[in-house]
């Protein structure tokens, strides 16, 4: 039977990539090496069935196999560590010197996580941590020509810092005529005075242009560096923008609290022109990948059981639920009772296995980067942004015996609605994009293959972060025990 099974696989996978090789010798524009990634799919001898719901029907297998050429700087490191080629020995090993290149403006179409098998997922988590933990040690030099700038929401106080931070990149005093990107709504921004900025020098014409959200999502290929001006929710902004591929993002610290941003905007000037000239140390932090999953035919819902749909033996060809949406996210996915009365009720999967059945105001899965925000507050624990974790956090659980769990980052998670379920759920991604969870509906959560590239002074990591949980959270703060006086003798 195993072996049944996994020719059958691998002659079904055969058939899809000789198809795609088929298609790209029609594709004058597309190169050989496009279609040369396409994943193998063997099932394990000791779990024979796949989970329902993490199969594509055979109509999309192709779409969902093909990996494409990207210009993300760590997904082509990635893929030239496959070819034998990829060692960080010098500088030049990780400098992005393909950036020119600006004809492949489009969103990348890798294969989301959530379908990669366990072995995929472990080998795609640990790749990602060992060059994460070589790029803490050296300088990513780019060849940055586009420039991104994020500016805080809602505060008109920083329109002017933003206009002083355009006009220094758009100076000829520059040694490169960099072109500069700020948000639409500056366009017409009197205070700004985008018309007045331009006419300042005849080089700036042509060099000061405008991004939206769809120029983020679909050409995130555009931008070399992003630089964001605000405080840690601005960064988070600059996360939900760049939904798959981020370029290294530069924070100048303007918000309230602060844990991610390491840059004084006072200092920018020395901060962007040591970044641009001697390189940048990056930090990749890790993101999740959130899809919302519809159940099939709700309308028949009595006798289905969710536990029994997720982890019971499959039918072949019978797909019991539908993605309706995937998010990246960098902080949390929280699934929550929303304006229902009472509390949620929660199921929770890892892999093949049923975890519990939470009864609670709802559920809170972080990354380690959100472990201090809505986790923190839910009585979860702090973890070290390195760490390779999921964190799940009850909120006001029903019962005195549930503790938040650590668990690895290869686990796929899902947290779902039952079907006997008394009130529908919530789901929000990184606060945003809020959406129902009916009855049957759930959540996939698995680690994502796009990191957040977050620029870092060099050599200060884990002090920085330890640093930030005392001063912003006071962690551990208290008067110090004075020692004892001996009596004396006298």
């Amino acid at each position: 039977m195993a072996s049944t099974t996994k020719e059958r696989a691998q002659l079904h996978t055969s058939a899809i990539e000789n198809e795609c090789r088929d298609e790209g010798r029609r594709d004058s524009s597309a190169s050989d090496s496009e279609y040369q990634h396409a994943l193998e799919v063997v099932f394990d001898d000791d779990n024979l069935h796949r989970r329902r719901s993490s199969l594509v029907s055979s109509d999309d297998a192709p779409k969902a196999l093909k990996e494409r050429n990207t210009s993300c700087f760590l997904h082509q490191f990635l893929e030239s560590r496959k070819a034998g080629r990829g060692k960080i020995t010098e500088l030049k090993d990780i400098s992005e010197d393909k950036k020119d290149d600006k004809t492949r403006l489009r969103s990348d179409t890798g294969v989301h996580s959530r379908l990669l098998t366990k072995r995929q997922l472990l080998d795609m988590a640990s790749e990602i941590r060992d060059i994460s933990k070589k790029l803490g040690n050296v300088k990513l030099k780019l060849q940055v020509k586009t420039v991104f700038v994020l500016t805080k929401a809602h505060d008109e106080a920083l329109i002017e810092l933003t206009r002083e931070l355009t006009d220094w990149l758009l100076s000829k005093e520059r040694d490169t005529p960099y072109i500069v990107y700020v948000e639409n709504t500056l366009q017409d921004n009197k205070k700004f005075d985008a018309v007045g900025l331009v006419a300042q020098e005849p080089s700036r014409e042509g060099r000061l242009k405008y991004w939206d959200n769809e120029l983020c999502a679909k050409h995130p290929q555009t931008f070399d560096i992003a630089v964001t001006l605000g405080g840690d929710g601005t960064l988070l902004y600059a996360s939900w923008l760049f939904q798959r591929i981020v370029p290294p993002v530069l924070s100048l610290s303007l918000g309230s609290l602060g844990f991610l941003t390491k840059f004084d905007y006072g200092d920018f000037r020395q901060t962007l022109t040591n970044a641009f000239r001697d390189g940048i140390t990056v930090s990749l932090r890790l993101r999740f990948e959130g899809t919302v999953m519809r159940s099939r035919n709700r309308d028949r819902k009595d006798g289905r059981d969710l536990v029994d749909e997720l982890i019971g033996e499959e039918t072949e060809n019978e797909y019991t639920h539908k993605p309706d949406g995937t998010y990246e996210i960098l902080n949390d996915i929280v699934v929550d009772r929303g304006p229902n009365p009472t509390m949620s009720s929660i199921e929770v999967f890892g892999d093949d296995e049923h975890f519990t059945t939470v009864q609670a105001d709802g559920i809170c899965v972080a990354t380690p980067t959100g472990s201090t925000a809505y986790n923190l507050a839910a009585g979860g624990s702090l973890c070290h942004p390195e760490n390779p974790v999921i964190l799940v956090s009850a909120i006001c659980a029903h019962t005195l015996s549930f503790r938040p769990i650590i668990l690895p980052d290869t686990i796929v998670l899902r947290v779902g609605v039952p079907y006997d379920a008394r009130t529908s759920s919530w789901a929000s991604f990184d606060g945003r994009e809020r959406v129902e969870l009916c009855q049957g509906d759930y959540v996939t959560i698995s680690a994502s293959r796009y990191p957040f590239a977050n620029i870092t002074p060099q050599g200060r990591r884990s002090e920085d972060w330890v640093s930030s949980i005392s001063q912003k959270l006071n962690w551990n703060s208290r008067q110090r025990q004075k020692s004892f006086k001996e009596w004396s003798k006298d």
